[in-house]
């Protein structure tokens, strides 16, 4: 736009200088007809003296006349540039608004921002525009598997991203994606065929999902490493990273297994440690800046499914004292039954929820405070325009994220020893024995 209003402003400079070459040329050919004339009567004068003063003052009215319409040629010429100058004037203006709607189009909104980083994503943003795509794996109604890389859909940024593909409009939407029927679409991906919606499953590759493979692709390789490094040598002190680890799982077993479990602990070690393991290493990865942004176990969908790994467990490994607690509590009365019953049914599914809101919330509120700093920068700086003050908030706002950062490291230890914790007590509840006195 600001190059289009350059031309236009080029294009009526150039009008008006080529408007002024005529009236310039005319008034130079009326002074050189007045010399040319005024050189004729001088001739005439030494034949025709009586004519030649006639003729002189007709010429003396012609000059004048022809004087006066030079003035009103300089005058229209003078009116001629001040209306370009009120029209470069009005383009000025209208320069400065398209500038100031650009402006407040580009304005720094500090919640579209955090979302934009503590959400689900089908790429990796590094920094700047420079993303890693990841696979884009979806099977549609009528027309099977679709596979293709992120990086095919136009553009990136917070918009929604669009793609054509044999026939079908693909639409990335954005965490504030809504349809037209109210339907909400945050991140998701929709199809449409000829106007007409298809309906799929989203079997993607998203940036969550991708952290959680890199995550458990390390646990693999580390515990099988250490598994070997104890069959290879028996009896002896652990090297290496089976040295590291090892305080790490006597801890989880000796403070958190057999206390909360009892003689049934080793049943339940291989999902403690598991579970320790893989929030731990999912929430380190969280905190290694410029790389991604993860948020694995800020992710609602990764903690269901750990809570609901620990529901079944417990449930599944209730034995009939448990049961017997939940549906039918010994020594209440009756009345008191009718009420405590359901209170108990209903705490079967509030443990699990529990452990769920927990992780997800603790997590992404450690994420929303680092990414709110960062926002202060750009909101004191107002885009560039005050930059002392955005100097300032960034130096306040940097020595925070520090602090937050060391922070975090010790969230993430404990969010990992906290939902470990409140396992082992779910599944020592389930399994224990009733006291014998």
């Amino acid at each position: 736009m600001n190059r289009f209003i350059r031309s236009v402003g080029v294009l009526i400079v150039a009008i008006g200088l080529a408007g002024g070459l005529p009236l310039a040329a005319q008034d130079h050919g009326d002074h050189l007809d007045a010399s040319s004339e005024h050189t004729a009567v001088q001739g005439s004068e030494e034949s025709h003296e009586h004519e030649g003063h006639e003729h002189e003052g007709h010429e003396h009215e012609g000059h004048e006349h022809e004087g006066h319409e030079h003035e009103g040629h300089e005058h229209e010429g003078h009116e001629h540039e001040g209306h370009e100058h009120e029209g470069h004037e009005h383009e000025g203006h209208e320069h400065e608004g398209h500038e100031h709607e650009g402006h407040e189009h580009e304005e720094f909104v500090a919640g579209t921002f955090i979302i934009h980083h503590i959400a689900d994503a089908h790429d990796i943003h590094l920094f700047g525009d420079v993303h890693i795509p990841l696979p884009v794996i979806l099977f549609l109604e009528g027309h099977g598997l679709q596979l293709f890389m992120s990086s095919a859909f136009d553009g990136h940024g917070h918009g929604d991203k669009h793609l054509s593909r044999e026939g079908i409009e693909y639409t990335l939407h954005a965490e504030d994606g809504v349809l037209e029927d109210g339907r909400v679409v945050s991140g998701q991906i929709t199809a449409s065929e000829a106007g007409a919606a298809i309906g799929l499953y989203d079997l993607s590759i998203t940036k969550s999902v991708f952290g959680m493979l890199v995550i458990l692709a390390l646990m693999v390789w580390m515990f099988l490493g250490i598994a070997g490094s104890y069959r290879k040598n028996p009896g002896k002190a652990p090297k290496g990273i089976a040295n590291a680890m090892e305080p790490l799982i006597m801890f989880i077993r000796d403070e958190i297994a057999k206390p909360s479990i009892g003689d049934k602990a080793d049943r339940f070690m291989p999902f403690l440690l598991t579970v320790f393991f893989f929030i731990f290493f999912c929430n380190l990865l969280g905190l290694v800046p410029f790389l991604g942004a993860f948020n694995i176990t800020g992710t609602i969908g990764v903690t269901v499914v750990l809570a609901t790994l620990v529901f079944l467990l417990t449930n599944l490994n209730g034995n009939k004292h448990y049961w017997g607690h939940i549906f039918w509590p010994p020594g209440v009365p009756l009345p008191v039954k009718i009420i405590l019953v359901p209170i108990e049914v209903f705490g079967i599914l509030m443990k699990p929820a529990v452990l769920m809101i927990r992780l997800t919330a603790n997590i992404s509120a450690g994420h929303i405070i680092i990414l709110a700093f960062t926002s202060l920068i750009f909101i004191f700086g107002d885009g560039g325009q005050a930059v002392g003050a955005g100097s300032g908030m960034g130096i306040f706002s940097t020595a925070f994220m520090i602090f937050m950062y060391f922070l975090e490291l010790l969230v993430a230890f404990l969010q990992a020893f906290v939902f470990t914790l409140l396992a082992a007590i779910y599944f020592g509840d389930a399994t224990h024995d009733p006291a014998h006195h």
